[in-house]
């Protein structure tokens, strides 16, 4: 019979079983606190450091629409506010239907501390994609690019 190809190995450093489906669980979590009388629209993230601290954030809206911050932004900043620069992966979750994916100002701020580390892209009901942040902001600026 036909085989199957072997399915692709992890990149270095993605989390796998329990550090993975902490990393979901607490995208999941971070949601349930958001802040979105506006749009209505829950977004949590979970971002895992190099030294495998989590940090979880939810978008926060604002009367004065343009104040808002997304999950992604929020998850960044209390991980950077607490001395870590270095990431490996970050998880989204919200109530869509289809998978969710950060807006283009998350990309940028998400590039500004590399590309080589995972995201994980959730639908509603818990199943994932994973996309390098390579992948979701192709042909990048990026901090190395102010030092030419």
């Amino acid at each position: 019979g036909r085989q199957r190809p072997a399915p692709p190995a992890p990149h270095p450093g993605q989390p796998q079983g329990e550090p993975l489906q902490l990393l979901l669980h607490c995208s999941r979590e971070a949601k349930k606190c958001a802040y979105c009388p506006y749009s209505r629209f829950p977004v949590g993230a979970a971002l895992l450091t190099a030294g495998g601290e989590i940090f979880s954030g939810c978008n926060v809206e604002n009367a004065c629409y343009s104040l808002g911050v997304c999950a992604e932004r929020t998850a960044i900043q209390k991980a950077i506010s607490e001395g870590h620069t270095s990431f490996r992966a970050m998880a989204i979750a919200s109530d869509m239907g289809d998978f969710i994916t950060p807006c283009g100002a998350c990309r940028q701020v998400m590039r500004e501390f590399g590309t080589d580390w995972d995201v994980y892209l959730t639908k509603a009901d818990g199943t994932y994609i994973v996309k390098r942040l390579e992948e979701l902001l192709p042909l990048s600026f990026g901090p190395e690019d102010l030092k030419k």
